[in-house]
Formats: C-alpha cells, sequence, structure tokens
C-alpha cells in the first residue's frame, strides 16, 4: 500500500541553518517517524516536481524542558528530519 506524500512530509523546516544550506541546493523537511529515505525521495518529487540526489534522515530526540516563570516541565515533540539534496540546478520555493 502507497503512502499518501502529505502523510510522508509534513513541513519545511524553516531555519537559519535551512536558509543557508538551501543556497546550497540543500533543503530539510520534518518528516513523518515512519518514512524511510526512498518514500522521502518519492515524496519530494512528487510535490515540489524535482529529482533528489541524496536523501539523510536524522532522528530528533524527544527533550525533557522546564519553562522560565513557572518551573512547570514537560517534553519537547522530537521527531524525525530529512536533508534533501537536490540535482544541479532544481531549486524548490518554500516561502
Amino acid at each position: 500500500m502507497k503512502k499518501h506524500s502529505g502523510n510522508i512530509i509534513l513541513s519545511p523546516r524553516i531555519t537559519e541553518k535551512g536558509a543557508y544550506m538551501s543556497e546550497k541546493g540543500v533543503y530539510v523537511f520534518n518528516v513523518s517517524v515512519n518514512a524511510n529515505k526512498l518514500e522521502i525521495a518519492e515524496a519530494v518529487s512528487e510535490l515540489y516536481k524535482v529529482t533528489p540526489r541524496q536523501v539523510r534522515v536524522v532522528a530528533v530526540p524527544r527533550k525533557v524542558v522546564q519553562t522560565r516563570n513557572t518551573n512547570r516541565k514537560g517534553m519537547t515533540a522530537g521527531g524525525k528530519k530529512a536533508y534533501v539534496y537536490l540535482k544541479e540546478g532544481d531549486k524548490i520555493e518554500l516561502a
């Protein structure tokens, strides 16, 4: 059963590092924790009409955090992010 591309790529990860890397043809996405590299590459090519050259996947761990004012503890979400390297000349417009 094929997964839908919208369920694999959750959102682009807009950060300062990601903006710097996008100038070099590398884009960062928040992806589903169940997605693998092949599914991510197919979803990027389907959604953005570009051909990925390479996909690297990083697991983002959950962390215990504490608020400043009330000293309450909580957890960050965690998840998975993917670095997608595009072919020379390909570009994705995120904003």
